[in-house]
């Protein structure tokens, strides 16, 4: 078998960002180029690596079983290059991946406590999706991924070998509302209040969830604007231009004129907080970065 490394990166690209599309951009190549590495590294495995499906690609067991030599290949190629170019350092670099809030209310905590007690670790930082992380933790381009799950809490995802995974809290999804609008001075509201509310969401495609809205809301939501960042959507709910769930752990984060209300009429949500890695005897620094994700909570 010879596998080159530029094709072993499109494999980690593809299993990270679930389609030949989002790996080209990413990587800066054509979806042609693309398409063609993956083909050649099929030839030259003598096997089926990618599943094609109506929500994007997945790796099949011959190609998660790829995978995971080409992790270690390309960390050994990275190494090379770092060696030879003096670039290697004593710090050990951890690359950390967080849901959308955990930058906020977990992040700034977390570097405080790890650069008093291991002030030798150097650590990069990137947001997504909970599933989007699990795809760069497995592909191997993050170290660490701080995820959420809802109950009954099973393991994130279903691939083997399964991740290692710390609890670091639970936290009540809740519904952030304008502090003088419609909902002002409750601290409660119930579900079918919500039915026709409008709602600010975070972007999803048919592989992500759609996040923002109340889980199991009946009908179809009324959404009035999307947005990524909590800033902006937090800014247009305290300007009364709609609502949206909050973690009740951001509470101690929220702009003026923006409240957190209970929902009643359903159980509550709980979301629980999980630092996750792959298996296997981690490093110094990714233990490091853990213990102080655990403990800023």
């Amino acid at each position: 078998m010879d596998f080159s490394s530029t094709a072993l990166r499109v494999l980690r690209q593809v299993a990270e960002s679930g389609s030949f599309t989002a790996a080209a951009s990413r990587l800066g190549y054509t979806q042609s180029a693309v398409s063609r590495q993956a083909a050649a590294l099929e030839r030259s495995a003598g096997a089926v690596l990618f599943e094609r499906r109506p929500d994007g690609v997945r790796l099949t067991s011959a190609g998660l079983t790829l995978l995971r030599h080409a992790r270690t290949i390309l960390d050994s190629v990275s190494a090379a290059e770092r060696d030879l170019t003096g670039s290697a350092s004593q710090s050990e670099l951890v690359r950390v991946g967080l849901f959308l809030s955990a930058g906020a209310v977990i992040l700034p905590t977390a570097l405080t406590r790890l650069a008093e007690a291991s002030p030798q670790v150097t650590v990069t930082t990137r947001e997504g999706t909970t599933p989007g992380l699990i795809r760069a933790l497995r592909a191997g381009s993050i170290d660490i991924a701080v995820l959420t799950s809802r109950p009954p809490h099973r393991p994130s995802d279903g691939e083997s070998p399964r991740l290692h995974i710390d609890t670091v809290e639970d936290t009540e999804l809740l519904v952030g509302v304008s502090a003088t609008g419609v909902f002002a001075g409750r601290t409660s509201v119930h579900v079918d209040e919500l039915v026709d509310a409008p709602w600010i969401a975070t972007p999803s495609s048919n592989s992500e969830p759609l996040l923002g809205v109340w889980p199991g809301l009946p009908g179809r939501p009324r959404i009035v604007h999307t947005a990524r960042d909590w800033l902006t959507k937090l800014e247009l709910v305290a300007g009364g231009f709609g609502v949206t769930t909050v973690p009740s752990r951001m509470s101690t984060v929220l702009p003026p004129g923006v409240s957190l209300l209970h929902v009643d009429g359903v159980p509550s949500e709980v979301r629980r907080i999980l630092a996750a890695r792959l298996p296997g005897r981690p490093s110094p620094g990714i233990l490091a970065v853990t213990r102080a994700i655990t403990s800023a909570a």
